[in-house]
């Protein structure tokens, strides 16, 4: 009995060539898995992907440039014009912390407003005088504004 109990036992117990598949002939015509992808590929294929970029690059910028060309000429000159009236006001606020320099300059300020109404605004022929005066800039203005306008339409 001890003999029966013994191989019931060893067939209820599976051995590991039981799960493998003997090699045959059967089993060598079967396709076989890739073998297992190197991280160096993928590495590679990600500096593949950026050195194409860093190609194109130029490509790029410059059908970005064309296409957004007056948005960008539009914030470059608001940049510019920011960052000049911040550095304006840095200068005067510079030379107002100079000792006697700010009220020197109020004095001429003062007196240049002084000279402007005695000249121009007291007497009517002088403010008629001020009056062409400032018609004949704007017209002057407006004479060189004109070809640029024409310009711009008729390309």
């Amino acid at each position: 009995m001890e003999i029966q109990q013994q191989q019931l036992e060893a067939a209820d117990v599976i051995s590991p060539e039981g799960i493998l598949p003997s090699v045959s002939v059967e089993t060598e015509n079967l396709p076989k898995l890739p073998p297992a992808k190197e991280p160096e590929a993928q590495w590679r294929r990600v500096v593949n992907q950026v050195s194409y970029f860093l190609e194109r690059l130029p490509e790029y910028l410059s059908e970005f440039l064309q296409k957004n060309q007056r948005p960008l000429i539009n914030i470059a000159l608001i940049l510019t014009t920011v960052i000049a009236v911040k550095i304006v006001l840095a200068v005067l606020d510079a030379i107002n912390d100079i000792p006697l320099l700010s009220p020197t300059f109020e004095l001429i300020g003062i007196g240049y407003f002084t000279w402007f109404s005695l000249r121009y605004l007291i007497k009517a022929e002088t403010r008629q005088e001020l009056t062409e005066n400032i018609r004949s800039l704007k017209q002057q203005i407006m004479d060189d504004e004109a070809p640029r306008s024409n310009d711009i339409v008729s390309s």
